[in-house]
């Protein structure tokens, strides 16, 4: 769910109450308009606030989907974490830009907007891997996922779980593969469960 404001958040989390949705995955990316426009997700504080007013009004399972464009991602999730979120989501789209040279106009009206895909991969397995050493709730892991191997990586990281968002529009089965992909790994080599190999990167 998103919003402009945190009665936005509230009133859409308390809508979900008594629905068969079973978890709801809190965006903060977006703009708060209330606060000049700042992103919930880029002060540890605003976090914090906007996971803590969401988590009372919901009797869902709550996961923070977490912003790239902040300095330390770790003291997002951690603020997220004390505000009774169930689990982080990282990463969201990195801002970016694109201008037409003929126009001399960048190509989104807003003038930047959310680069997502095969690029963002190597940041949003950076993040994923400093985030699940600092919190105890489970991490998932997205952004640039295009391939199995890109999804143990994540899971080497730390992510308990993945999302695969980009590569689906441009093929459909791309998840399919991905979680095939993935149990060939598994059985290739000796592991009975994605669980075994959950933060099992090693580190230099």
């Amino acid at each position: 769910i998103a919003g402009s404001a945190e009665e936005d958040y509230v009133e859409t989390a308390s809508r979900l109450n008594g629905t068969s949705v079973d978890m709801i995955e809190l965006n903060i990316s977006c703009p708060n308009v209330k606060e000049g426009g700042a992103s919930f997700g880029t002060s540890a504080a605003s976090v914090e606030k906007i996971t803590s007013v969401v988590k009372k009004a919901s009797e869902k399972p709550l996961m923070v989907k977490l912003t790239p464009n902040v300095t330390d991602i770790t003291e997002m999730a951690l603020a997220a974490e004390s505000a009774g979120a169930d689990a982080v989501s990282l990463i969201n789209t990195l801002t970016g830009m694109i201008i037409d040279i003929n126009t001399k106009r960048p190509l989104l009206r807003n003038n930047t907007g959310g680069m997502s895909g095969a690029a963002v991969f190597p940041v949003a397995l950076r993040m994923v891997w400093q985030t699940a050493s600092k919190v105890k709730i489970p991490v998932v892991g997205l952004g640039g996922i295009t391939k199995w191997e890109d999804a143990v990586q994540m899971l080497l990281a730390g992510a308990s779980a993945v999302q695969v968002g980009t590569a689906s529009f441009t093929d459909a089965f791309a998840p399919l593969k991905i979680i095939d992909g993935i149990n060939n790994y598994l059985d290739q080599n000796g592991y009975k469960s994605v669980s075994e190999i959950v933060g099992k990167v090693e580190p230099w």
